[in-house]
């Protein structure tokens, strides 16, 4: 046998070789680009130079980039509100025994997931229109309110984008709760029913606290996708220049910087502040919930 094939079959080699593709994944897709984005950053690309920490310093002083961190930190907010405790609330309600065709419920909400987003953008945007006709508008003459222009206000606007969201992670988020749900082990649920607890109960003291795991990991991921939305926001305005820029998130910018102005230094700066933000959010979160707490022996 080579030495080469003895390599391979050894098991001292055997670990690293099955991790070696992760590895080469993460140098190749996260650690290189991020590296070069630092480069990027500290360059004007366009004139091939230099610049330091201008594009930083840029920024700093940057009106606008403000106005889109502004967006996307309300728009976390507000799904974080509506996609974390109502999914938990819906998963539970799923898995009762008094459910019937909870399969079926599944099945109808996870499907909005795999609506192409270009698709739901556009089909909402139809929804909540300006004209008399739309359907949003339909039913606040339904209602005998006057028509709105949904999509030219500030917060009309943002209950739009809320509703998209809800109506594309709800479903996600309620598979993960249920399936933190069904690792319950039920005897606590029949021991405290026989201790006179009801159903609402039950779930402040046993649910609540034995998702902690599954909560944590579905508030990280929320964290993350609320501010790195842009393409729900750059449907639902037919583009990436919304009136007074109310739908203007930081990814939204970072677009406008590198693709339409082909500032791709200044964008580089951009995303990585926005990385930046990220880490920093998602790492104060982990140590509030105790993620990385020692466990007691």
């Amino acid at each position: 046998m080579s030495k080469v094939k003895r390599f391979f079959y050894s098991q001292k080699a055997a670990p690293y070789v099955f991790i070696l593709p992760f590895v080469l994944t993460i140098i190749l897709f996260w650690i290189a680009p991020i590296a070069n984005g630092v480069l990027l950053s500290f360059q004007d690309v366009l004139k091939d130079e230099w610049v330091g920490f201008d594009n930083y310093s840029r920024l700093i002083s940057d009106k606008m980039f403000y106005k889109a961190v502004y967006n996307s930190m309300k728009y976390m907010i507000g799904t974080l509100i509506l996609l974390i405790p109502f999914p938990m609330l819906f998963a539970t309600l799923l898995n009762s025994k008094l459910m019937k065709g909870a399969g079926f419920f599944k099945s109808v909400y996870f499907l909005p997931a795999l609506t192409s987003v270009v698709v739901a953008g556009t089909i909402f945007r139809l929804m909540f229109g300006e004209m008399d006709t739309a359907l949003a508008n339909q039913i606040m003459g339904i209602l005998g309110q006057s028509p709105i222009k949904w999509l030219k206000g500030e917060w009309t606007g943002y209950a739009v984008l809320l509703i998209v969201a809800c109506w594309r992670w709800t479903g996600v988020n309620i598979l993960y709760f249920l399936a933190g749900l069904q690792s319950i082990d039920t005897e606590l649920y029949e021991a405290a029913s026989i201790d006179g607890a009801n159903k609402w109960q039950q779930f402040l003291k046993i649910s609540v606290p034995l998702l902690k795991p599954t909560t944590v990991y579905v508030l990280t991921i929320s964290i993350y996708a609320g501010l790195a939305m842009f393409l729900e926001s750059f449907m639902l305005w037919k583009g990436n220049n919304s009136p007074q820029n109310i739908g203007l998130t930081i990814v939204g910018y970072l677009y406008r910087q590198g693709i339409e102005k082909r500032a791709m230094g200044y964008a580089c700066a951009v995303g990585l502040v926005l990385l930046v933000v990220v880490m920093i959010i998602n790492m104060i979160q982990l140590v509030a919930t105790g993620t990385f707490k020692k466990e007691e022996r």
